[in-house]
């Protein structure tokens, strides 16, 4: 049974910066993608990162391209979300989610299609 479980959240000024972390478990091999949503208050839950674990996919939505940062460490089995220049929009809780994907390096983004989810771990951003 896969177990995720985050950490790293925090309040911060916008413009700040802030490092998320998911320590994963229960992994069998590297056939999964995994991905960081967050849900503001009343807002649709939304995915602001993805990769495959096995390599040669990564994703971001527009949203967050070019100022949030996903990464894996193997040997920590810990999968990071680097978050820089945070505006109030980043607001909200963010959660890691996993799937496992045997079929392709392609992940998909819906957040249906994850079958494992952490906790969240709560990101304010203050203007």
């Amino acid at each position: 049974q896969v177990q995720l479980v985050e950490s790293g959240g925090g309040s911060v000024q916008a413009g700040g910066s802030l490092r998320l972390s998911c320590a994963a478990s229960g992994y069998s091999d590297s056939r999964y993608c995994m991905g960081w949503f967050r849900q503001a208050p009343g807002k649709e839950r939304e995915g602001v990162a993805f990769i495959y674990l096995g390599g040669g996919y990564i994703n971001y939505p527009d949203s967050v391209k070019g100022r949030f940062t996903v990464s894996q460490d193997n040997a920590k089995s810990t999968l990071y979300l680097q978050m820089n220049s945070l505006n109030f929009e980043d607001t909200g809780m963010y959660y890691c989610a996993a799937y496992r994907n045997t079929l392709s390096r392609q992940c998909q983004t819906p957040r249906w299609r994850y079958s494992y989810w952490g906790q969240g771990t709560q990101v304010t951003v203050s203007s």
